[in-house]
């Protein structure tokens, strides 16, 4: 009896010896091996930002601004940020992919998963021309007895993205707390996502601006020229929608999904415009905004009355004018760009120095005060004062305008820990 039980614990000995030596690690902590061979990946038409440390903040110079602005050293993450701002091609793309999966969820156009679930089915072509198509998309449609020009089109108001959003931060905040569900943190909006073309009409009173306004968004002639009259709801459910479009291709090939894109807070937008140039009033330098041949180095009202002169009549295409030391381009003039950061006088004063972003106000009871946006660069319609790379403006969360546009970034951790000295001119 003894015998067979030495017999079989030397046997279990063996087995736990041969368990433990199967990673090949020879009994050593070498850690996981199921996770190597990481390359970062580079999303089209994004160029990263280092890490880095700035004085953010208005000049001296700007006895407006430095009470609201004041001077700090602040200290930021690297990541990517879109060359250009987002364009109406770009957008388009979003508004068509919008349009095409509410088409193919009224046509019941779906593709089981081996899960039990369903998706839509995206190899079922629409043809938008077919009459008898068109009969059964009639709920996305404004008939011609409706329509001020006699004819049947595409509903703008149907075109809303549903989506999820989880509030991280305020879970994070009580995930000690007993009875914590995180579905508390979690939200479902449906924002309309078509651009306000009409914002071209609201711009000025007493104008023709017809032309424009029927043709800046969809005519192929405005591919590459900034998307306008979006406010920032919209532009946060683009980032979603890039973000699952990206995310979704990449789980098809086993890539990992390190991030998401989003809009860029007032720390990351103010130290991208620099460009490595802490104390320059532009983003290519300064302080002049004309260069040695006369001619102006961005988009904007630089004369009284007279929006052409720097050679734009209103906005110009996304990848005009020469990029700043970052090789991001129109940082300042063109349009303004949303930032995810509320605005309200003393945030410098309560922004954290390390990637720090104040989404709102929390004492605040107003909630109009609440929805306040910061807004970054100046536009085709600004004076150079708001050209300023630490000038800060503002407009409410839900409003569209003719001169305010966006980007999107996309942080990535791992390339933070490069060499970033680059020197701060």
């Amino acid at each position: 009896m003894k015998k067979n039980f030495l017999k079989v614990t030397a046997l279990a000995f063996l087995a736990f010896a041969a368990s433990c030596g199967k990673s090949g690690t020879g009994g050593q902590l070498v850690g996981d091996q199921s996770r190597l061979n990481y390359k970062a990946p580079v999303p089209i038409g994004m160029v990263y930002i280092p890490s880095g440390y700035y004085k953010m903040g208005a000049s001296d110079e700007d006895i407006r601004g430095r009470n609201d602005a004041t001077v700090h050293t602040v200290q930021v993450n690297g990541f990517y940020m879109d060359i250009t701002e987002i364009s109406n091609q770009e957008y388009r793309q979003f508004t068509n992919w919008v349009r095409d999966s509410i088409a193919l969820t009224i046509l019941g156009n779906f593709k089981d998963l081996p899960n039990g679930t369903q998706i839509l089915d995206w190899s079922k072509h629409i043809n938008w021309r077919d009459p008898e198509l068109q009969d059964q998309l009639a709920a996305m449609y404004t008939q011609p007895d409706q329509s001020g020009w006699g004819i049947k089109q595409i509903n703008a108001n149907t075109l809303c993205y549903t989506y999820k959003t989880f509030d991280f931060q305020s879970a994070s905040m009580h995930a000690h707390d007993p009875g914590y569900n995180e579905q508390k943190y979690v939200s479902e909006l449906h924002p309309g996502i078509y651009p306000d073309t009409t914002v071209w009409m609201r711009q000025y009173a007493y104008s023709f601006n017809e032309p424009i306004a029927q043709q800046y968004f969809w005519f192929q002639g405005f591919n590459r020229y900034p998307v306008v009259g979006v406010n920032w709801n919209q532009c946060n459910a683009f980032c979603v929608w890039r973000t699952n479009l990206w995310k979704n291709e990449r789980e098809k090939a086993k890539l990992y999904t390190e991030s998401r894109f989003r809009l860029p807070s007032e720390q990351e937008w103010e130290w991208a415009a620099r460009g490595g140039r802490n104390e320059s009033p532009f983003p290519w330098g300064g302080p002049y905004i004309i260069n040695k041949k006369g001619c102006y180095l961005a988009n904007f009202k630089p004369q009284r009355g007279n929006y052409s002169a720097d050679g734009g009549l209103y906005t110009v295409p996304v990848d005009k004018y020469a990029p700043n030391d970052y090789g991001l381009k129109n940082m300042s003039g063109n349009v303004s760009e949303w930032t995810a950061s509320a605005m309200y006088g003393g945030s410098y004063n309560q922004m954290a120095d390390i990637n720090g972003n104040v989404i709102y106000n929390a004492q605040s009871a107003d909630p109009l005060y609440m929805k306040r946006k910061v807004v970054r660069g100046g536009s085709w319609r600004d004076v150079a004062y708001f050209l300023q790379v630490g000038t800060r403006d503002y407009e409410y969360q839900d409003t569209s305008k003719a001169y305010i546009g966006f980007r999107t970034v996309f942080t990535e951790v791992e390339p933070s820990l490069r060499n970033n000295r680059r020197p701060i001119r």
